[in-house]
């Protein structure tokens, strides 16, 4: 069993968006047309209570791309994004939304964050997406979305970790590059922890 999961494709990861990935709206048709090959297809949606850690506002003299320590975690602190409940955390327009068959939200603890779709940054706790795939009988992961330095890498690090066989979706993604080059480390990283660096055309062909 196969399943396709689509990564944080959210109004505030798009372009005009507070955390704009460059060109995060092209990764829209790539998953749309995807939708259409695979029997099981989730997604992973950011959702973040309005004064989460994370965000660089909620610290006194603090700027977004500044390293803190958060509770013993590095934390990267970020503009105020995907506040649950409003338009940024909305799934973009034109993605195919109802062919979702469950969304997992993730980044909900006001005290963590949490790039991967499958666990928070400390591993302290699971969104439950791995347990509904192993539930599904899924194999094998097709992952895409924003950002592919980020949220994509960590999830596709972390299905490896639980046993998938896992493909990264290339052209499907868009990455933040904070500091130039981070998404060529990211592909890197991704392939020498064994994840398999795919194109859409290839995975609708094969």
């Amino acid at each position: 069993m196969r399943a396709l999961i689509c990564v944080d494709i959210q109004n505030d990861f798009c372009p005009g968006g507070s955390l704009e990935v460059r060109e995060g709206d092209q990764v829209i048709p790539v998953a749309n047309k995807l939708m259409e090959h695979f029997d099981l297809v989730v997604a992973t949606q950011d959702w973040h209570p309005a004064n989460h850690k994370s965000f660089a506002a909620m610290h006194p003299w603090r700027y977004p791309g500044d390293v803190i320590d958060l509770n013993g975690l590095q934390q990267i602190l970020w503009p105020i994004h995907c506040v649950q409940g409003s338009f940024g955390a909305e799934f973009a327009p034109g993605l195919n939304a109802d062919a979702f068959e469950k969304v997992f939200v993730k980044g909900t603890d006001t005290e963590i964050d949490s790039y991967s779709g499958f666990f928070d940054n400390g591993h302290r706790k699971a969104t439950g997406l791995g347990d509904y795939l192993k539930e599904k009988d899924v194999e094998e992961v097709y992952i895409l979305g924003l950002a592919l330095d980020v949220c994509v890498k960590f999830t596709v690090l972390d299905a490896l970790g639980l046993g998938f066989k896992t493909y990264l979706v290339e052209d499907g993604c868009r990455g933040v590059n904070l500091n130039e080059g981070d998404s060529d480390k990211a592909l890197s990283e991704m392939r020498e922890k064994g994840a398999i660096i795919a194109q859409s055309d290839q995975i609708i062909t094969s």
